[in-house]
């Protein structure tokens, strides 16, 4: 069996939402400091053991976020058509970072999303 190293990085944005079709508080607008840990899985390591560069991933996660910092997260195009929910964000986040860094050696393998600590979503592609 071969191993697999997994690494990530947290980092975080705030931005407002508010869940349609909601029978509760989350229907009126609301903020989070939303909290994101990206991990990313490879195989192997290059010659000075590293597996992928932890300043490769930020970058890219900070590209990615610049798009839904200090926005309301629902006058996006990317959540026109589902709520901004924490699962959607977290399947949002994935699907556009796998564009960024994925490679023949290096994949996203899952992204954390918390809008609350203690709160949270993860999503992944099996």
């Amino acid at each position: 069996m071969s191993g697999v190293f997994e690494v990530y990085v947290q980092t975080h944005f705030s931005a407002a939402h508010y869940l349609r079709g909601y029978q509760g508080d989350c229907a009126r607008i609301h903020g989070h400091n939303w909290t994101i840990d990206v991990f990313v899985k490879c195989n192997e390591l290059d010659e000075i053991g590293i597996g992928v560069d932890f300043k490769d991933i930020k970058q890219a996660v900070k590209g990615v976020l610049q798009r839904l910092d200090h926005f309301n997260l629902n006058a996006l195009p990317a959540f026109k058509d589902v709520n901004p929910s924490s699962e959607n964000i977290a399947k949002y986040l994935y699907v556009e970072l796998s564009k960024k860094l994925n490679s023949e050696v290096v994949k996203v393998s899952k992204v954390k999303v918390c809008e609350t600590p203690g709160a949270g979503a993860c999503y992944w592609e099996e």
